[in-house]
């Protein structure tokens, strides 16, 4: 059987597999043989770091895939965040990729949703006044 997705973890890395939290303690690879969601803990935003509208919404996306036995609760978290970032946004690029990040999440590809949300991290310029008022929702 040939792997879909293949990749190398340092000892004391971790990865996230269909809900499930794995760590290893010495370097190792990983072929997954078969679909499962996952996220390297490298592309994990803690809590303290989702300090701007955008960043909030990648954590409430991230959380729909990392816990997917609370996915149905989240979802209507995120769904309440996206609109009110996609209200305030203001330029046609940003409402574009977020439009698109929507329908990814809505389809239920949260792993690509998170590339195009991460790309808007660099433009977002102020932080919220509460940092955490949205994630807390979630």
């Amino acid at each position: 059987m040939k792997a879909k997705m293949r990749f190398s973890l340092k000892a004391g890395e971790r990865i996230f597999i269909n809900g499930a939290v794995l760590t290893v303690s010495q370097k190792v690879t990983l072929s997954l043989l078969n679909e499962a969601r996952f996220l390297l803990e490298s592309h994990v935003l803690q809590v303290s770091e989702a300090t701007t509208p955008m960043r909030q919404l990648y954590f409430v996306a991230q959380s729909i895939l990392i816990n997917p036995q609370e996915a149905d609760k989240v979802m209507g978290a995120f769904r309440k965040l996206y609109e009110s970032v996609l209200q305030s946004a203001t330029d046609e690029p940003t409402m574009e990729a977020l439009r698109r990040a929507g329908d990814l999440v809505e389809a239920n590809r949260i792993f690509e949703a998170l590339k195009v949300i991460r790309t808007l991290f660099e433009p977002e310029a102020s932080p919220v006044a509460s940092p955490t008022a949205a994630v807390q929702a979630a």
